[in-house]
């Protein structure tokens, strides 16, 4: 009966040291997005790679009349408008910065609030990502929310 006590114990414990090895912490998060928010502001083909397989891309419209609209996108559709948009990003060199970050727990994840303020723009606006540990323990961008004042993107609106 001891014995298989001290098995238990020993398989907890382990489990437990394994976990606890493979959570990230705020430091490697916020490393994490600095080097996702450069390879995005140099037009890294490297970008998706931040992503988890199953992102949820959230774009809250902020519409003329002061209403807002939700859109959301897979990681599909969101990587293929990515490619559509570079070569006119690249023109405009077109850059997003974030300030007032904030980053709290969220489970097994973090989540970074902050304000995002477009290059082409004087204005700063609410976004925040969910990033955490996949199956492999590699951080990844789980969740990403902006707001944006750009209108075309209602026309995926469902």
């Amino acid at each position: 009966m001891t014995k298989k006590i001290m098995t238990v114990l020993s398989l907890l414990i382990f489990t437990g040291c394994f976990f606890a090895a493979n959570a990230a912490t705020p430091e490697e998060v916020l490393a994490f997005f600095n080097n996702y928010v450069n390879a995005a502001n140099t037009y890294s083909d490297t970008v998706p790679s931040f992503y988890a397989p199953n992102a949820k891309i959230i774009r809250v419209v902020m519409k003329p009349d002061g209403t807002t609209a939700t859109v959301t996108a897979d990681t599909k559709q969101y990587f293929n408008q990515m490619r559509i948009g570079v070569n006119g990003a690249k023109i405009t060199k077109y850059k997003n910065y974030y300030t007032n970050r904030k980053i709290t727990k969220q489970g097994n994840d973090y989540k970074i609030t902050c304000l995002r303020q477009p290059s082409t723009s004087d204005y700063k606006i609410p976004a925040h990502f969910v990033i955490g540990p996949d199956a492999s323990g590699k951080l990844k961008i789980k969740e990403e929310m902006m707001y944006t004042k750009v209108q075309r993107f209602l026309k995926y609106a469902k």
